[in-house]
């Protein structure tokens, strides 16, 4: 699978490689590191359901649990068709750093549907990751980065090991969601509060 995802991967990007920025290794995640609810979302960079919540369910949630301090929330990377766009996503977002690793999954997110219309993820992708500050040879760099798709592909495989397969989907203090709306994570929430950790 590596081969095949990467090479269609680097296809798309075109550019002299350079010194690649630091790709940032763990997960990434929003909220108070303290919070007693931690949210999970597995989510795919090419899935219309995720992008769907992102732009739709997902400030709601935010403004609800993780800037109150009620929830940690993580988002693990997963991979649908079209693999290879969401893979350099991911590996773009990751190269951007921890504090924007969130929003440049958010403009990609925003920016999905321009996407696939006009069949063209390197112009949108080189757009977003500039306002992340990263340079084209840096996205580049980053993209045609052997160890960056192997972490990733490591990162799906210990999502499906959990189950997971389909997005977006949602585990709330390890515990599966049944359900991606807000109504669905509410129910889920207020279980999660009531037991004892």
């Amino acid at each position: 699978m590596r081969h095949a995802l990467l090479s269609l991967a680097f296809a798309l990007i075109a550019g002299a490689a350079s010194a690649a920025p630091a790709y940032v290794t763990g997960e990434p995640s929003l909220g108070k590191p303290t919070a007693k609810i931690h949210v999970e979302e597995y989510a795919s960079l090419s899935c219309n359901h995720c992008a769907q919540f992102n732009n739709e369910v997902f400030p709601a949630f935010k403004a609800k649990y993780i800037d109150t301090g009620k929830v940690r929330y993580t988002l693990h990377e997963f991979l649908t068709e079209p693999a290879n766009v969401a893979a350099i996503g991911f590996i773009t977002a990751r190269c951007a750093g921890a504090d924007k690793y969130y929003s440049v999954v958010d403009g990609l997110f925003r920016r999905q549907a321009e996407i696939f219309e006009t069949r063209q993820l390197r112009p949108v992708l080189l757009e977003v990751a500039k306002q992340a500050g990263l340079s084209e040879p840096e996205v580049t760099a980053c993209v045609n980065n052997p160890a960056h798709g192997e972490a990733l592909e490591a990162r799906v495989a210990a999502g499906v090991a959990r189950g997971v397969d389909s997005t977006p989907f949602f585990f709330v203090n390890g515990v599966k969601v049944n359900g991606v709306t807000l109504a669905d994570l509410d129910k889920a929430i207020a279980a999660a509060g009531k037991k004892k950790r």
